[in-house]
């Protein structure tokens, strides 16, 4: 008895590798039209983009990074990143300034031990003039205490203002 059709499995196989051919094909071709046939993937992250309005109100930080607790006061942005004419999930961004009380400053110096490494946070163009002039207190652990539900970020504490700088990444 002779088979005509081709069996399921077979099916499924060429549709898994004409998958893996499509993408393989969009990689080169964006690595030709986007960074160029030399040029390395280096600088080619997506970039932030948004609206460019600086929000004041604490309930989404909060939300967001439920170790601020109460905090005084925060200048923040937000927006995805990458084009907007591209489909697919988004990844969203924050860019947050926020004053926290004295007794709030202690609580994550105590608890995470941060340490002055020397590093400035990166932040979009909207906010850098925002920034708390340091030195920064960061570490691995202050960090951690800021990641939540799909939420990571970089915390830079400046204690002699009280203030706090979160660079953010969820989805």
């Amino acid at each position: 008895m002779s088979r005509t059709s081709p069996r399921p499995w077979v099916l499924a196989v060429a549709a898994v590798v004409t998958s893996g051919i499509v993408v393989l094909v969009g990689f080169i071709g964006y690595r030709v039209v986007g960074v160029g046939v030399s040029g390395s993937m280096e600088g080619a992250a997506a970039a932030k983009s948004g609206t460019g309005e600086l929000r004041t109100d604490l309930a989404p930080l909060v939300k967001r990074f439920p170790v601020l607790d109460a905090p005084d006061a925060a200048r923040w942005m937000s927006g995805t990143f990458g084009r907007s004419d591209v489909p697919g999930p988004s990844t969203y961004w924050i860019d947050a300034v926020v004053t926290l009380a004295p007794d709030a400053v202690e609580r994550l110096v105590s608890a995470y031990a941060p340490t002055a490494a020397g590093e400035v946070p990166d932040v979009v163009e909207g906010m850098r003039d925002r920034l708390p002039s340091g030195p920064f207190l960061s570490g691995d652990a202050l960090d951690a205490a800021f990641d939540h539900e799909r939420w990571y970020a970089s915390a830079y504490l400046d204690p002699g203002s009280g203030e706090l700088v979160l660079v953010a990444t969820g989805v």
